[in-house]
């Protein structure tokens, strides 16, 4: 069965939120949407999102890290919002393993956000509905789009090519190359849950730079320090210059 997924390389996620702005741009105005701020301008802005990045830092002063942490639905392969939902709402695709939310059905009970371990669902204070990351479902099949633009609106936007996505049930993929080479893990799979997105891990990288690596060989002071010095003599720009 195939199974989509994202898969995220925390080693380059720099933590720039395009992934945010460009999933909320395209969720807002199409089939998931709207996904309204509430007091966008005011002194406690909030709103909904599908996708999120938590930043934080670790360790102690002065080796102290940070960490930048993209998160969204995980679409899980046994996901435990979905026998929760009275209404049958939440539901997981067969033909391609992505979880969502029929609107229709969903009486905004909380039900769902309550059982997912991840923290991954937000009600629509507007519509009272339960939204998440529907790995832009809307998109990824819409034919009138060519294959690079065909996938989730997060994935198009990173510029650091940070996050992946394709069938991790599909041994040659991109993304479950990515994990079997790099050592891709699920998000806290002692829930039992089966995440289908996966994260690359962090990897302390050793530079050896040495110091004539620092100083830039094209410093301007050091070139100005080059230059032939004009003669007292002669005249200075602001005595030849016309204002």
């Amino acid at each position: 069965m195939t199974q989509l997924a994202l898969v995220i390389d925390l080693n380059v996620c720099v933590g720039c939120h395009a992934c945010v702005t460009n999933c909320k741009e395209w969720n807002t105005s199409g089939l998931a949407g709207p996904m309204v701020d509430q007091n966008p301008y005011g002194k406690d802005p909030t709103g909904t999102f599908f996708n999120r990045v938590q930043t934080f830092e670790v360790g102690e002063f002065p080796n102290t890290e940070t960490i930048h942490f993209p998160k969204s639905c995980l679409h899980c392969e046994d996901p435990p919002c979905v026998p929760v939902c009275p209404t049958g709402a939440s539901y997981k695709r067969k033909e391609d393993g992505i979880v969502l939310v029929d609107y229709d059905k969903c009486i905004g009970c909380k039900y769902c956000s309550w059982a997912c371990p991840y923290g991954a669902r937000e009600i629509d204070e507007h519509q009272k509905v339960m939204k998440k990351c529907t790995l832009c479902v809307d998109r990824i099949y819409d034919k009138t789009m060519t294959d690079e633009e065909r996938r989730p609106a997060c994935v198009r936007a990173c510029p650091t090519s940070a996050r992946l996505f394709g069938d991790i049930h599909d041994p040659e993929s991109e993304v479950s190359k990515a994990i079997r080479e790099a050592g891709g893990y699920q998000l806290m799979p002692e829930w039992g849950t089966s995440p289908a997105n996966h994260y690359l891990p962090r990897r302390k990288i050793k530079l050896r730079i040495r110091v004539d690596e620092i100083e830039r060989a094209d410093n301007p002071l050091k070139i100005d320090g080059l230059l032939p010095r004009p003669d007292k003599a002669e005249p200075a720009l602001d005595d030849v210059t016309s204002w």
